[in-house]
């Protein structure tokens, strides 16, 4: 959430997907400061999720191209956007609808149990300790099941 958690970031990122590459063009889009919006392509790029590529040399001009950690935060905006589209959309619908090729339909993110396939719902689930769970917070270990 360190990353994702001002405004601007998911904005840059969803711009990315809809196939935006350049400085203006996001700031065109995003209508954002030029400071904040080089702060967050260079965030960004520091992160892994977009690489800057040379596009022209004289002066020196940049492509923001999203990387293979990048491209897996579609899931991410999918999923946020369904939730939007639940529950912020006027009565005429969702503003951006996906179609998937692969079926030829329109399409929405669900969130599902990558063994079973069986949507995951807070209530359903519970969380455990992991092989990463820092050391320094094992203290509050009552909040998670043991394994």
């Amino acid at each position: 959430m360190d990353l994702l958690g001002d405004w601007w970031t998911p904005l840059v990122l969803r711009e990315a997907f809809y196939g935006i590459r350049r400085f203006d063009e996001f700031q065109r889009e995003l209508h954002i400061a030029r400071n904040t919006l080089a702060d967050r392509l260079r965030r960004l790029v520091e992160e892994g999720l977009l690489e800057k590529q040379l596009y022209q040399s004289e002066p020196r001009r940049y492509e923001y191209v999203l990387t293979e950690k990048g491209r897996d935060m579609f899931g991410v905006l999918a999923a946020m956007s369904r939730w939007g589209d639940r529950w912020l959309a006027g009565p005429e619908g969702a503003p951006i609808t996906i179609h998937h090729h692969a079926c030829g339909q329109d399409t929405h993110a669900e969130v599902v149990c990558a063994v079973c396939g069986q949507p995951l719902r807070h209530e359903d689930t519970e969380n455990r300790m992991g092989p990463g769970f820092p050391e320094h917070l094992k203290a509050r270990q009552h909040r998670f099941a043991q394994s």
